[in-house]
């Protein structure tokens, strides 16, 4: 069984709210970020309060074909790259003459591993990858929420911001007390008696 690392326990207690509560539920981040961008306007305590990012999802984004040349020329940049680095160091600790030279002997050598490096890579890989991408990690939704001494006043800054919205959140949570009210009453739940059989 393995455990997070107690480096992290710092992080961690800063990331969490004592008794934290919903305010709103929104589809982007700069939905969730102007939200809580209003109540520091209206100087209300954002250091209590938090935007969860939720449902994960990675998303993958095909920028275009890779061939064997791509891979190279990029490869070769890299090694110019490398190799103009490398010759800077050494003339910062060994100057004198033939600063020109050496410094050309590096470039040409980190673009002759560059190009060597790269190329190895995409022969290892078989051709299952021959187009280049980007991803990234986003929610579905984010929530924001706040300290529950708090929630009150940070729900009537948010209805001046969208009037609207703040109805239909409100709704929505009058809606779910009042099915978790249908469901506690209901017989049969846990922690509930049923009716008695007169006939026991």
């Amino acid at each position: 069984m393995s455990t997070q690392p107690n480096m992290t326990a710092p992080m961690q207690q800063h990331l969490r709210l004592e008794y934290p509560m919903s305010l709103d539920t929104f589809d982007t981040y700069a939905e969730a970020q102007r939200a809580v961008d209003f109540l520091a306007d209206k100087e209300f305590p954002v250091q209590d309060v938090m935007i969860v990012g939720t449902d994960l999802k990675q998303i993958e984004r095909v920028r275009g074909r890779l061939t064997s040349g791509k891979v190279m020329l990029g490869g070769l940049l890299s090694g110019i790259w490398i190799g103009v680095f490398v010759g800077l160091v050494f003339t910062m600790f060994d100057g004198g003459e033939g600063i020109v030279s050496r410094m050309i002997s590096t470039i040409l050598i980190g673009a002759v591993f560059g190009v060597v490096w790269a190329w190895l890579g995409y022969r290892s890989t078989g051709g299952q990858r021959d187009f280049t991408s980007i991803s990234q990690v986003v929610a579905s939704r984010y929530e924001v929420f706040t300290e529950h001494k708090h929630v009150q006043a940070a729900r009537e800054l948010l209805a001046e911001l969208d009037p609207m919205r703040a109805a239909q959140e409100q709704l929505r949570r009058n809606q779910e007390r009042a099915r978790a009210e249908h469901e506690r009453r209901q017989p049969g739940q846990p922690g509930q008696v049923g009716p008695q059989d007169p006939r026991g």
